[in-house]
């Protein structure tokens, strides 16, 4: 019943979008021009039925699965123009002998009766859209992906609410104009200026149809900021089933409906270029382009970093589905943009991508040229791109794990349609041992040691480059970085130049990471708690039995791992000068 509403509003919203600029001429027009009330009533309804027979028809089966959709713009656009010659010249249709395969007497009929506001005549003017009706309504979308192919007769009623709140508001709008032409006097004569004003619209409406400019039009809307479909977005969101009410026959049913092209033009976007790349893994030295794979893979973006401990933990799933997907048309492509400088060495990212054991291409993205080609803002960014080369779901940061898995198998059932391949009935979600993070339990954000981004720096000046001489004070507040000896903080780093220098922190987590490097060999540091104490079991993978650390490479240490999580205060002597310390972030 929530859904049933939503269409119904939904279908209220589309007639203020741009995905109905073809009706508004029609049917505002159509309906002054005959100066009738009930003309308004005749075509608005013609319309909502229209709608509801030819989404039937081009959408949800496969009757017409071969009738290219510029066919059916190009019939319609014909029968505006039909309409528009006649409202210009209606003399010209008594010199007809035959049109649109009518006999010349039912002609005459037709003519005669359209020109004193025929019923059918309405009826065929209004249903004239219905083929190239293309809403840009997502419950539109969610009606025909999720509902329909899972119960018919829900969804049939669905898309009749939805077609009522379409043609009544365009009804109202119809309503409106007739009472602002009878308001303003305006004269309608079968021969006068104003319909045929009428009639040179609906000429340019016809054309623009039949040669797809209007759909180009709609596109272009879409694309730029021209839409108003949030309020539903929003009250879909909040209707939703989160990916743990899915069921394996609800799924089935989203994974067997894919959209047509028509319709993906209203809701995606394309994804852009790869673009800007410094360096290709696993690749055999050779480029790899989405051109390339545009009609034959279905590809993930995975935009990471490998010193970011939130795109480590994403790339299990990764590997997994990588596994169990590449065969069945799955390609993932690793976009390394880099946090760090030491993160565009080629070398650095190709022993990360080895340690990882990542066989799926990584190209190296220095310059942020990708990143910025895709709006991104976050590690890790996942993008799907369908076999059309449509985004249809991208992720932020960690966790959506089923809902991913579940996006790629649409995808690839979409594909293997495609293709004439055969893909599992059921859905089985990937089983993945990883690292999961309660972001309740977590009390403390990444924090950066560099002059750039270091907020955080509690007792020394933030935001300085240069060498600082610090001492930790007794009293340490949660969240605040202190540091102890004498330090040197760059952009993006900072590095003691004393021996016997301090990394205090006080923290709410399960997991500390460290970010490091050593400037000029390794470096060791040592690593306790809580006033000295040893780490005992909280060791962190990358911490030896004596509590000491040996930073050896660029990259991100795991130091305290503990079983549940509490407020600790990480203590780290760093006995040589020469590390450069980035951040600390938590899990």
């Amino acid at each position: 019943m929530i859904l049933l509403a939503i269409s119904f509003i939904a279908g209220i919203l589309s007639a203020l979008a741009p995905c109905v600029l073809p009706l508004l001429p029609v049917i505002v027009g159509g309906s002054i021009a005959g100066g009738s009330r009930r003309r308004a009533y005749t075509i608005t309804a013609s319309l909502g039925i229209s709608v509801i027979l030819f989404t039937m028809l081009l959408k949800v089966s496969t009757a017409f699965i071969d009738v290219p959709q510029s066919t059916w713009q190009l019939i319609s656009g014909i029968i505006l123009v039909f309409f528009g010659v006649v409202m210009i010249f209606p003399q010209l249709w008594d010199r007809l002998g035959f049109v649109n395969f009518l006999n010349r007497e039912s002609n005459k009929l037709l003519g005669a009766g359209y020109r004193q506001n025929s019923f059918w005549g309405d009826v065929v003017m209004g249903a004239a859209l219905g083929p190239v009706f293309s809403s840009c309504s997502p419950t539109y979308f969610v009606i025909l992906a999720t509902v329909l192919p899972v119960s018919f007769a829900m969804g049939f009623v669905d898309l009749v609410a939805y077609a009522v709140g379409l043609s009544g508001t365009l009804l109202l709008i119809a309503l409106v104009g007739q009472r602002l032409v009878d308001t303003l006097g305006v004269t309608i004569e079968p021969g006068g200026w104003f319909r045929r004003a009428i009639g040179i619209l609906f000429l340019i409406v016809g054309i623009a149809v039949a040669t797809g400019t209007m759909a180009r039009a709609e596109a272009w809307l879409l694309n730029n900021g021209f839409d108003i479909t949030v309020l539903e977005q929003r009250l879909l969101k909040s209707t939703a089933p989160t990916p743990t009410q899915c069921t394996t026959s609800e799924c089935v049913g989203v994974l067997n409906a894919p959209l047509s092209p028509e319709m993906k033009v209203a809701v995606f976007k394309k994804a852009p270029e790869l673009t800007g790349i410094e360096g290709y893994i696993n690749t055999n030295g050779e480029p790899i382009t989405l051109e390339q794979l545009r009609g034959n893979k279905v590809v993930l973006i995975d935009i990471w970093t490998y010193s970011c401990i939130n795109c480590q933990r994403t790339l299990p799933y990764l590997r997994a589905w990588y596994e169990k997907y590449h065969d069945q048309g799955l390609e993932i492509i690793g976009v390394h943009t880099p946090e760090f400088a030491f993160e565009r060495v080629l070398a650095n990212v190709q022993q990360a991508v080895q340690k990882f054991g990542l066989e799926y291409p990584v190209v190296l993205d220095n310059k942020y040229a990708t990143w910025n080609a895709f709006g991104n803002q976050y590690w890790p960014r996942k993008y799907l791109i369908d076999i059309d080369g449509y985004i249809v779901y991208d992720h932020t940061g960690e966790g959506g794990y089923e809902e991913t898995e579940v996006a790629i198998e649409r995808a690839l059932n979409e594909r293997a349609k495609r293709l004439g391949e055969s893909m599992p009935s059921e859905f089985e979600e990937t089983s993945v041992d990883a690292v999961e993070v309660d972001r309740y339990g977590l009390g403390s954000p990444e924090i950066y040691f560099g002059a750039a981004r270091n907020e955080y720096f509690a007792n020394g000046s933030r935001g300085r480059i240069g060498e600082q001489s610090l001492t930790v004070p007794e009293d340490l507040k949660q969240n605040a970085l202190y540091l102890g000896g004498t330090w040197n903080l760059a952009e993006e780093f900072a590095a003691n130049t004393s021996a016997q220098a301090q990394i205090q922190f006080v923290y709410k987590a399960k997991n500390v990471y460290f970010v490091a490097a050593p400037t000029n060999g390794p470096v060791k540091i040592k690593v306790t708690r809580d006033g000295g104490q040893p780490l005992g079991e909280a060791r962190g993978v990358d911490v030896e039995e004596n509590g000491e650390v040996t930073v050896s490479e660029d990259g991100l240490y795991h130091l305290i791992g503990d079983s549940a999580y509490g407020v600790h205060t990480i203590e780290i002597e760093i006995l040589s000068p020469g590390l450069e310390a980035y951040t600390f972030t938590f899990g």
